[in-house]
């Protein structure tokens, strides 16, 4: 095997794949990178066996040369050096060939270097997923999806099928809901015309997948197709193939957990109310929920935080409207912040159905978005 590679674009491929790749596998070979020279270009691969990404750097693409003088053949490197390698190398291109004995050299400039590789028929073949279940949807639609809902997964293991999102799909809508059982996040959108006869229900994908996959999609692919196959998911743009299983188990029912109707609405701005949220719990980090209360007053909303040992701060908020009933409620200030957070809209609606009851949030504009808390109880 042999190639003369762009330095930036073998490493951007190289960030990409190793964040598959876990120091800690049952199947040792999974601790390296699979590289293959094709006639087409060059195939990285990593995988820890629950995700494993491909990604590939065409020879030439848009007219312009990635990829030189190509002699096919694979090799299996050691992740733990190989990227550092290149990270470091002075040139901006890279030669890489290998003999017999697995042995690679990387050349570039002055720089010399030679790393014992392994057999590439020793590494896992990857399944090929055959489904007629493949839609699309637009990369960066997709992208806010994502960060609309992931950071609602639970992070403990108690519940593994919480620390995932439930994506649902029925009648040409997609829903995305994640939630920790203290606060649920769900994003829907409508698929093109073509995949309305989609139909999912109880797929799960796990939340660690979702955060990798958003930080390599990349904003110059236009649509991602989604695969889903046996307990698996299979994310593909133009030269990445993002493969994750899927958790086992039902997902609970959460469309009950909504309130249908609410006693008290306010419309507020979205801005303003997060940054006082964020002030006052700048005195509620000491007690272990970082709880504020809100109380309702005729134009504005007061926001409190008491810790007996630091102190206590009020913050008044200017409303747009309120209608119902007077309210106090205590809850989480890091939800309501995280709520708040991925909230693009200058408004924000928040629909309280009690002091005790969770309330819900979205953009004034966008019903699409919604994101509901559970109160805390404070005597």
């Amino acid at each position: 095997m042999k190639f003369i590679i762009q330095r930036d674009l073998l490493l951007e491929s190289l960030q990409h794949v190793m964040k598959a790749i876990s120091p800690r596998v049952a199947v040792p070979i999974l601790t390296g990178i699979k590289i293959e020279a094709l006639p087409t270009g060059i195939k990285l691969t990593g995988s820890d066996s629950d995700i494993s990404i491909e990604s590939f750097i065409p020879k030439e693409e848009d007219g312009l040369v990635h990829v030189e003088a190509i002699e096919t053949g694979s090799i299996v490197v050691q992740a733990k050096y190989f990227p550092e390698i290149i990270r470091k190398l002075p040139l901006k291109t890279v030669e890489i060939s290998t003999d017999e004995q697995y042995q690679m050299t990387i050349v570039s400039g002055g720089s010399e270097f030679h790393l014992n590789g392994q057999d590439a028929m020793e590494y896992p073949q990857l399944p090929i997923l055959h489904t007629d279940n493949s839609f699309e949807v637009k990369h960066d639609i997709f992208k806010e999806m994502i960060k609309q809902t992931v950071f609602a997964v639970s992070t403990v293991e108690t519940r593994p099928i919480l620390t995932g999102v439930n994506m649902k799909i029925d009648n040409g809508d997609m829903t995305f809901v994640a939630t920790d059982s203290h606060r649920l996040a769900s994003r829907s959108i409508k698929l093109d015309q073509d995949f309305v006869h989609i139909q999912f229900d109880n797929i799960v994908i796990p939340g660690k997948s979702l955060a990798e996959l958003n930080k390599i999609i990349d904003d110059t692919d236009d649509t991602i197709t989604i695969s889903v196959a046996d307990n698996q998911i299979l994310f593909q743009t133009k030269n990445l193939y993002f493969l994750s299983r899927l958790l086992d188990g039902k997902y609970p029912e959460t469309d009950r957990l909504i309130p249908a109707e609410s006693k008290t609405s306010v419309k507020v701005k979205t801005k303003t109310l997060l940054q006082a949220i964020d002030r006052a719990s700048l005195l509620a980090k000491e007690n272990r929920n970082n709880v504020v209360k809100l109380e309702t007053k005729e134009n504005f909303l007061q926001i409190s935080s008491n810790t007996p040992e630091v102190g206590q701060v009020t913050e008044e908020v200017v409303i747009e409207t309120i209608d119902g009933e007077s309210l106090k409620i205590s809850f989480s200030a890091k939800y309501m912040i995280d709520a708040l957070r991925i909230v693009e809209d200058e408004y924000v609606m928040v629909h309280f159905t009690g002091a005790m009851r969770p309330f819900v949030l979205y953009p004034e504009n966008n019903h699409d978005i919604l994101q509901l808390i559970l109160p805390v109880r404070t005597y």
